[in-house]
């Protein structure tokens, strides 16, 4: 299973009750708690800070997890991914090719991508792995926009053995259907970010473990 955290400080802080001052710190935590629990891929999703910044803080996020096997990403800035010294970019599905980002970058840089269709799947390019979604329908999203169950096993079958994550409503219940899909794993902001009067680092942990425990059991069973 490949498990993967999406950051949005701003989502995290304001669950959490704290200062806009506070909220890298809190992002750092959750971090740091889930890459010791042995997430995957870490996207920084942080589209309001700008360049110099966002810069700094990948930095940070790439040292805190350096003794872990976790690898830092980040969101569509691939300027700011290879000054940062992160693994890798995540590119929107209307961003430039992949084939661009790999001609710009050093070997083993990883390079993913977001999809929402079976037809767009099969022209990402070749991505090291692709985040299907929105799966399930969320507070921005109608279940008339979104891929479904069904949608979603058509874009992994689209994907040509690429690995495919689902994005979108996804949390401990619906896991047995991701595995059922033939998608590779999850891709997560909200089954992140923990409730009222629940500890940050230990919830982080163990929900990663839960996820990975949920998929891989389902995949026995099948």
């Amino acid at each position: 299973m490949i498990l993967c955290l999406v950051t949005d400080r701003r989502r995290l802080g304001t669950a959490l009750g704290l200062a806009a001052s506070e909220w890298v710190d809190a992002l750092r935590a959750q971090v740091l708690a889930a890459a010791s629990a042995g997430v995957d891929l870490v996207p920084v999703r942080e589209p309001d800070v700008e360049a110099a910044a966002l810069a700094r803080l990948v930095s940070v996020l790439v040292a805190d997890t350096r003794q872990t096997a976790t690898r830092i990403l980040v969101n569509d800035r691939l300027d700011v991914a290879l000054a940062a010294g992160a693994a890798g970019v995540h590119l929107k599905e209307r961003s430039f090719s992949v084939a661009a980002a790999r001609g710009l970058a050093p070997p083993g840089f990883m390079v993913g991508r977001s999809i929402h269709t079976a037809s767009t799947a099969v022209s990402a390019g070749m991505a090291d792995y692709l985040i299907a979604g929105t799966v399930l329908p969320t507070v921005s999203k109608t279940s008339a926009v979104c891929l479904g169950w069904a949608g979603l096993s058509e874009v992994v079958k689209a994907a040509g053995g690429r690995p495919v994550l689902a994005i979108g409503g996804i949390d401990l219940p619906s896991i047995p259907f991701v595995a059922v899909s033939g998608a590779a794993g999850v891709a997560a902001i909200g089954a992140f970010i923990p409730g009222p009067g629940e500890a940050l680092s230990e919830f982080v942990q163990k929900r990663v473990i839960d996820l990975r425990l949920g998929f891989d059991s389902a995949h026995a069973v099948s």
